[in-house]
């Protein structure tokens, strides 16, 4: 795959696919994380002199966060240092003409991809390549500069649609994703332990299934709807509010596939001894064990207990390598953030490599201050594809073309 430092850029024009789909609360971004984690390989490239074309998407229609990318455009200018003008406009002719108008050193940002219907669907390379996004921006560019590791997963016109017409190039943040994730799944180091909460559970199933399956996980620690679907095959009932509220979100239907797991490997797979519930507005526990039980009739479990946190712990200082996506409870709700921080900050404290992604995971690790974790990734349905043995569309694009370009390095 081509690396950021394998071309000169000066006075080309470079589209930079980025992610910086960021959290909207009443209309406004409200984190700059992921505009953080970009700055290096736009500075780079702004440095280098390139003309910096800036696309990247937000939400998906009828969503409420579903805005356009001024708001983007402003962030990352003030971060910059420098203006990023936002072009109300995708591949039209003005987008077109401030493209073909750029000076070195400049850059603009186009508006919200998904504005495209072209850009909401998933097809091959081949597909891709026909749109009309790719066949209007392709003879003004030069390069294509990937850096939107979270989009990984996706395969759509701006993400891969160039990789057969011009040299797609990892950008800084996609390098140190793809070095990180593979050194965690890839290591002999043992422990290595993974850490799967949160509400993707058939995503969580799927690298469950895989990294036992391959000899890549010695224990998995569950926690969020994850832990409530394997304590579930475990045989042991979580009450009528949970088990309704599982029926409406369709995870019930994922026992089964859970129990499966647990017939195989059933002592790597540990699940939460005892839940934290809302009864009378303060946070109760309640051991599975216990005859305290009937509480979970009538009120959702919202977190893993103390003594799981402790008996994690006790798993994740003795690590080697850690995996972890996705919180242990409802973090937002500060007596409930319990779980979450307990854990993440047992990773944090530990000597293991440790990678942990997913947008909720990343919130509430600067929420709650959280250090000491080796990569905090910036993808959450990505690095479970990856962790899960998938081929990710992005990185199979990077394939495809340093083999079609890999002769321009000669020269």
């Amino acid at each position: 795959m081509f690396r950021l430092t394998d071309f000169d850029y000066h006075d080309k024009t470079v589209f930079l696919r980025a992610d910086l789909n960021s959290p909207v609360k009443d209309g406004n971004i409200i984190s700059d994380a992921r505009f953080r984690a970009v700055l290096p390989t736009v500075r780079y490239l702004l440095e280098g002199g390139a003309k910096l074309v800036i696309g990247t998407h937000q939400s998906k229609p009828y969503k409420g966060d579903y805005i356009t990318t001024e708001q983007h455009a402003e962030i990352l200018s003030g971060l910059l240092g420098q203006e990023v003008e936002y072009v109300e406009d995708i591949f039209g002719r003005y987008a077109r003409e401030k493209i073909s108008s750029l000076k070195p050193g400049e850059a603009i940002m186009l508006e919200n991809l998904r504005f495209s219907a072209e850009e909401i669907k998933y097809k091959p390379i081949e597909e891709c390549e026909k749109t009309f996004f790719v066949r209007k921006l392709a003879p003004l560019i030069d390069y294509v500069v990937n850096d939107a590791f979270a989009a990984a997963h996706r395969s759509q016109p701006s993400l891969v649609g160039f990789a057969r017409l011009k040299p797609m190039i990892m950008g800084l943040l996609m390098e140190r994703e793809i070095r990180a994730l593979t050194k965690a799944y890839e290591t002999q180091e043992k422990p290595r332990v993974y850490v799967l909460g949160g509400a993707k559970v058939d995503d969580s199933l799927r690298v469950a299934e895989n990294v036992l399956r391959g000899e890549k996980a010695d224990l998995i620690l569950t926690g969020g709807l994850v832990g409530h679907v394997f304590t579930l095959a475990k045989g042991f009932n979580l009450g009528d509010a949970n088990l309704e509220f599982m029926e409406r979100k369709g995870l019930l239907e994922l026992v089964d596939w859970a129990e499966r797991i647990l017939d195989e490997f059933y002592p790597q797979v540990r699940t939460p001894v005892d839940f934290a519930v809302d009864y009378r507005g303060e946070r109760v526990e309640v051991d599975l064990l216990s005859d305290e039980k009937w509480l979970f009739d009538g009120h959702p479990i919202l977190d893993i207990g103390s003594r799981t946190v402790e008996k994690y712990r006790e798993v994740l200082m003795k690590a080697r390598v850690i995996v972890a996506n996705g919180p242990m409870g409802v973090f937002e709700r500060e007596e409930f953030a319990i779980g979450t921080v307990g854990v993440f900050r047992a990773i944090g404290e530990s000597k293991a490599f440790s990678v942990v992604g997913g947008g909720h995971s990343i919130a509430s690790i600067y929420k709650y201050g959280i250090t000491g974790i080796s990569h905090v990734s910036t993808g959450g349905g990505a690095m479970l594809s990856f962790f899960a043995g998938e081929k990710l569309p992005v990185l199979e694009a990077f394939k495809e073309s340093y083999e079609r370009f890999k002769d321009l390095l000669k020269g």
